[in-house]
């Protein structure tokens, strides 16, 4: 048994050393796409953020739960993120802290828990029918288009806190020239779903699905996500799903392979 140990100065590598390849695992992907999503558009903007070994958090405005990201990048006591988060940008606003791990009670810290969404993939190889929808399904290139899918996100999700939907307060126009790919779909120009898909660490993260009320029961959603998930076609796809949503994504042969922990600051 003892053949089985290391030598005592050889360095293990845990899957999560800063300096390890993304690829060294899906998870690890999916975690630093994850990370990049919560800073590339607060960088972008102009606006506080922060990508450090721990954590990657980006803050885009003062109100609503998915206008401020922040990701837990390695196994460390989410305690001395949340202290970080506090020094290192604006302590009086929301937002998601997102752990790719169990956590303990963080209600002691201000947080309310919010759930433990499955990570689930697509491979590329995988062979699917695509969703079919009469909706008409546009790759948005222009400020207009970003206004829609803001509208969509913000009133089909729902989020009551950036209502009345002011232009900007979510999506910053320089999301156009980023690694996120915006669509919606119309009905005539009436906007009624959204997705994005966001490339980083060799995967894409399929984020903000939502549907308005009136298209629902109209594939809208699976085509939407469709959309998002197909964009870098030689690349997997990750997204984080809700217990309900998740057979529309394993209709899309999305397969879950672990549970995450997600907070709320209010």
């Amino acid at each position: 048994m003892a053949s089985m140990l290391p030598p005592e100065d050889e360095a293990l590598a845990t899957g999560w050393e800063p300096d390890l390849p993304p690829a060294d695992s899906l998870v690890r992907q999916a975690v630093l796409a994850h990370a990049s999503w919560a800073t590339d558009p607060a960088r972008r903007a102009g606006k506080p953020w922060y990508d450090g070994d721990a954590w990657a958090g980006g803050f885009l405005g003062d109100r609503g739960p998915l206008t401020n990201l922040v990701v837990q990048k390695q196994p460390v006591d989410p305690a001395e993120v949340i202290a970080e988060v506090a020094r290192e940008l604006p302590n009086n606003v929301p937002y998601l802290f997102v752990s790719p791990w169990p956590t303990r009670d963080l209600r002691e810290h201000g947080l309310g828990l919010v759930g433990h969404p499955p990570l689930m993939v697509r491979f590329p190889e995988t062979a699917t029918t695509p969703p079919v929808t009469d909706l008409e399904i546009r790759q948005v290139t222009d400020e207009a288009g970003l206004a829609d899918a803001e509208r969509v996100i913000i009133e089909g999700y729902p989020l009551p806190e950036l209502q009345p939907v002011e232009p900007g307060i979510l999506y910053h126009a320089t999301l156009l020239d980023s690694p996120s790919t915006v669509w919606v779909g119309y009905d005539g120009d009436v906007p009624l779903a959204t997705a994005i898909a966001h490339h980083a660490a060799g995967v894409t993260v399929v984020e903000n699905v939502a549907v308005m009320p009136t298209a629902r029961g109209r594939s809208a959603g699976a085509a939407l996500t469709w959309a998002a998930t197909t964009h870098h076609p030689a690349d997997p796809a990750v997204l984080l799903a809700s217990d309900a949503g998740q057979p529309t994504y394993t209709r899309l042969t999305y397969r879950p392979l672990e549970r995450w922990t997600i907070w709320l600051r209010p």
